[in-house]
């Protein structure tokens, strides 16, 4: 049985992120989204509330789970039997960056752990998380770009 996780802040989760997911999704058995806590980042959202998002968000997928961690995601896939792991590309710079990563675990994992690079479908190459909080901090409607329950958290979480 094929296994992999799709890591991510997903803060929040994009349309850009469930493309990633459902193509994801049609070529392994099982796909883990992992909601990182991230103490290099300062999120919106809690840990709990991006979890609780993405659950909703990719509910009509029968082989797509959601789970929350800390700590190496190489720690976390070999106590859970993962050798793949999946990052979505928009661009050459997303590129490097991932590069530099998925040959930095593959050498401390030696060898077991592989990364499937995915480019963002084009209708979604432009777009990230950060670019939606900022719209949505001034107002925007921003329902082009997340799902219409994570465009209303954002509304809420900017209304406080």
């Amino acid at each position: 049985m094929s296994k992999a996780i799709y890591p991510g802040s997903f803060d929040p989760v994009t349309y850009g992120h469930l493309d990633v997911i459902k193509r994801s999704a049609s070529m392994f058995d099982e796909v883990i989204v992992g909601v990182l806590s991230n103490s290099a980042k300062n999120p919106l959202f809690s840990v709990e509330e991006r979890k609780d998002m993405l659950e909703e968000a990719v509910k009509e997928f029968d082989n797509v789970s959601v789970i929350a961690f800390e700590g190496l995601l190489i720690d976390y896939m070999k106590m859970n039997n993962i050798s793949v792991i999946v990052r979505g590309l928009r661009a050459v710079t997303d590129f490097e960056y991932e590069l530099q990563i998925a040959q930095s675990n593959r050498k401390v994992s030696k060898d077991t752990i592989d990364t499937v690079f995915l480019t963002t479908g084009i209708d979604y190459a432009y777009l990230s998380s950060s670019i939606v909080r900022e719209y949505a901090s001034y107002g925007t409607d921003v329902r082009e770009f997340v799902p219409d329950f994570v465009a209303r958290r954002l509304q809420s979480k900017y209304k406080q």
